[in-house]
């Protein structure tokens, strides 16, 4: 071998410059530095090193002792500065040494000392890492019990300087209240004092002018005086007694001014009052603790009549408060959603784990619930009309590992804002692929919804037991769509699965729990229970159900839930197999009973801790929706004059569905709606959950609309209405086939196209004048026939010259209405005159054709 160098040597051993000249130093070879030559002999000389320093003996090669090392990392919670716990990773390191005993029995006594020596080593380390483990133990003890005393004081003190704040408000407050008492009874008095001082003048002035009266006067008047009173008068004067202070009857009155029981306050009272959006006259007067009709006699006065019962704006009620002398106070749009939330984050403990949530997601027929099916062993495709799944199913199975919630979502392309709401409530999806079919169209449109919420993809590749199957071809189609396998380093698992013989199932729900380990779930299960609503239905006999995800909390049964636009205290909870519960935690699907309408698929609940806080929350919604929807309507019709203006005419076709769930109801508008072109529109007039009641077929003969029924039915009443008005009304389970009758009867609404067909030609042959007619041109029929009544064109060179009728048509001296291929004929052209030899005439028939979608 030739010489190296010694960069060239470490490039080649894989260690670097500085690592390897100490090495060579080592085994007695110095004096190199990075571009010396290192000669066979020393390269010898550092191997014999190194074997040696490795337990090995030159001579055989073989290694006398292995060093095994071995490292773990665990995870500490231990209580940080703020009082949150917070997670330490701990690392333990530990080195194992083994020496080759002597290859004789009882053999070399060096051997055993060198393995006695290591033995005592292994020891001696093994009892430091001990006692390194108990003193961080220790520490990591006296830092949690010092922290936990802090916190401690400081909420100690805090307690004490807020009882401390407490006391001193309520002493202001009794100041307050004794000053403003001291001052009211000093008021009383004063007034009390001025109305004596005002009655003893009164009283003077009397006397003065009695005593300027004649005597004469004042016997006649103590004489006629009834029962002498002049004279009691007098006694009673001079007894002491005044006369003034006697009623009618006699009896004495009080000294005291009259005063009433109620001391009415001096200052006028001034208070916060709280305006929300919109209020009603009765709640703005309890607000501000007056009368309803003093509110109603204000706003009369700034010129707006009002009833007791009416809604007025936020702006108005704001001018009635100033008006009214309280200080009125905007309340934000959203703030009793903020209170909501506000409430439920105070409410909330100590996170635990929880079990995924996963939706299974898949083009048609790839078979999410055959494979799905298999795992929790009951048959869900043969309940579902075609054989394909049109609703939401949501369940959670125990597995060996723990428990798995699942989705199922449709696979048709018209649920494609189904399966997005079904991707936007998981944890993981499952991306069901067949082996013999590949990557399709709503394959890829899983793959979109997944990336846009953010949802890791474990990729099951189903059918595998086929002949034509071909997993390589589903990886190379899905590595297209940025789905990578983690064996081409990506970060994508990807298992092989048959749902008809149960392959690789158990390694799909390993792959399944592994992600969700990696995501670290967590919920608190001590809260009130929040959540999403996957499906919502109205039940002839148990009216409104509606099958919610708890996403965080309990559930339990009486709660007070608030979905949506809806409310209602829950009086019955099923799971998924139908059986009553009482509770449920994180990550159970459940079915309730008790709302007071149907909420929509995709709308979040929650657990509230009063119907009346229920109540007046979806009140607010409700209000906030109506304004909204009115909004869009206003909107949508200047939009649709305008469009009317520039386009013309367009036909509308009007349906009135109802399907037997919410889902389903979304899916089919959507997908119906798509189908309108810029002649005829698709308008659903109105859609609900349910059946078909006798209100619907009135509103589908007001609108002359189509009335279409998914997998629910007509009443008696409604059906006598639409047969006697005459309303077309279908029922159907499948989406193919409503999507399919509405495009072709959409296609009776196209305006028709009409087509020009040739059915004949002639050829002019000569030109010749007739006395009556004019210039008549001898033709040859030389395709097709040519017609009396039908229009023609005049061709000079196969360039149209003239476009009309005939006048005449003659086979010799008779007029015909027709004149075959191969016979000649006389053709007079109706104000034309200008027919030559050569032209053709040539005669057309326009054709009505239908179109079609």
């Amino acid at each position: 071998m030739a010489e190296v160098t010694v960069k060239q040597l470490a490039e080649m051993v894989g260690v670097s410059v500085d690592r390897l000249l100490e090495q060579m130093k080592e085994a007695g070879i110095s004096g190199k530095n990075d571009v010396a030559e290192v000669s066979e002999s020393e390269r010898q000389t550092l191997l014999n090193h190194l074997k040696r320093s490795h337990g090995e003996d030159a001579a055989d090669g073989e290694p006398k002792k292995i060093t095994l090392k071995r490292k773990t990392t665990s995870q500490l919670k231990v209580a940080g500065s703020s009082g949150k716990k917070k997670t330490v990773n701990v690392e333990v390191r530990k080195k194992r040494t083994y020496v080759k005993r002597s290859e004789v029995e009882g053999g070399d006594e060096q051997a055993e000392s060198v393995d006695e020596a290591a033995l005592e080593a292994q020891k001696a380390e093994e009892l430091r890492l001990e006692e390194e483990r108990k003193q961080k133990e220790a520490e990591e003890k006296a830092a949690r019990e010092a922290v936990e005393k802090a916190e401690k004081e400081r909420e100690s003190k805090q307690e004490q300087s807020r009882e401390q704040e407490e006391v001193d408000v309520q002493r202001k407050q009794k100041e307050a209240d004794e000053a403003a008492r001291l001052k009211r009874e000093e008021e009383a008095e004063a007034r009390r004092r001025k109305a004596e001082a005002e009655s003893e003048a009164r009283f003077k002035a009397q006397e003065q002018a009695k005593k300027k009266e004649p005597a004469s006067q004042d016997n006649n008047r103590r004489g006629k005086g009834k029962n002498n009173r002049g004279d009691n008068r007098n006694d009673n004067r001079r007894g002491g007694k005044i006369s003034r202070n006697r009623g009618k009857n006699g009896r004495p009155l009080s000294n005291k001014p009259n005063e009433h029981g109620f001391k009415e306050p001096t200052t006028q009272q001034v208070i916060d009052v709280s305006v929300p959006e919109s209020i009603t006259v009765a709640e703005l007067a309890k607000k501000m603790n007056v009368k309803a009709a003093e509110v109603i006699k204000v706003m009369f006065g700034m010129g707006a009549m009002a009833t007791i019962n009416q809604v007025i704006d936020q702006e108005t009620g704001m001018l009635v408060v100033e008006e009214m002398g309280h200080t009125p106070i905007a309340l934000q749009e959203n703030a009793v959603e903020e209170a909501l939330m506000e409430s439920i984050q105070a409410m909330q403990g100590e996170r635990e784990s929880r079990a995924p949530v996963v939706t299974v997601m898949g083009h048609v027929d790839h078979g999410k619930t055959s494979l799905l099916d298999f795992i929790r062993s009951s048959r869900v495709a043969s309940g579902e009309s075609g054989g394909i799944t049109q609703h939401i199913g949501a369940y959670h199975v125990e597995t060996d590992n723990g428990m798995v919630t699942f989705l199922d979502t449709p696979g048709h392309a018209a649920f494609t804002a189904m399966r997005a709401r079904g991707a936007s409530v998981t944890d993981i999806v499952i991306l069901v692929v067949a082996a013999d079919d590949g990557v399709m169209p709503q394959t890829e449109e899983a793959v979109q919804h997944a990336k846009a919420a953010g949802v890791p993809l474990v990729v099951a590749v189903n059918k595998i037991d086929k002949e034509q199957a071909d997993p390589d071809r589903v990886k190379n189609e899905l590595a297209a769509l940025d789905v990578i396998p983690e064996e081409w380093g990506g970060e994508n698992q990807f298992v092989n699965v048959s749902a008809k013989t149960g392959q690789g199932i158990d390694e799909l729900l390993d792959a399944v729990l592994l992600q969700s380990e990696i995501l670290e779930l967590t919920a608190v299960p001590n809260a009130p229970a929040q959540g999403v609503v996957v499906e919502s239905r109205l039940d002839k006999g148990r009216g409104p159900v509606a099958t919610v995800l708890i996403q965080n909390g309990t559930l339990e049964k009486g709660d007070i839930v608030l979905a949506g636009l809806h409310y209602g205290r829950i009086r019955a909870m099923l799971d998924e197999n139908g059986k009553p519960i009482h509770g449920a935690g994180p990550a159970i699907p459940v079915e309730i009973q008790g709302l007071d309408g149907t909420p929509n698929a995709g709308d979040e609940f929650t657990v509230v801790s009063s119907e009346k806080k229920a109540r007046e929350i979806a009140l607010f919604r409700q209000g906030k929706y109506r304004d909204v929807k009115l909004a869009r309507q206003q909107k949508s019709k200047l939009e649709n004059l305008f469009a009317n203006m520039q386009a013309g005419d367009v036909k509308t076709f009007n349906i009135v569905l109802k399907t037997d769930v919410r889902g389903s109801l979304e899916a089919l508008t959507h997908a119906l709606e798509d189908l309108s072109t810029d002649e005829v529109k698709v308008n659903i007039v109105s859609g609900g959950v349910g059946g078909i009641a006798e209100t619907d077929a009135n509103l589908a003969v007001t609108a002359s609309a189509l009335m279409v029924g998914f997998n629910v039915r007509a009443d008696q009443q409604a059906r006598q209405v639409m047969e006697r008005e005459g309303i077309e009304l279908r029922y159907y389970s499948v989406i193919y086939d409503i999507i399919d009758d509405v495009k072709q009867a959409m296609g009776g609404l196209l305006s028709p196209e009409y087509r020009e067909e040739i059915v004949g030609i002639a050829e002019v042959r000569d030109v010749f004048k007739a006395p009556k007619i004019g210039l008549v041109a001898g033709c040859m029929v030389i395709e097709g026939t040519v017609f009396r009544n039908k229009r023609i064109r005049v061709l000079r060179d196969n360039v149209v010259i003239y476009e009309g009728e005939l006048e005449s048509l003659r086979r010799f001296k008779d007029n015909v209405n027709e004149v075959r291929q191969g016979m000649e004929c006389g053709i007079g052209v109706k104000n034309y005159n200008d027919v030559k030899v050569g032209d053709q005439i040539e005669v057309f028939d326009t054709v009505e054709v239908q179109r079609t979608l």
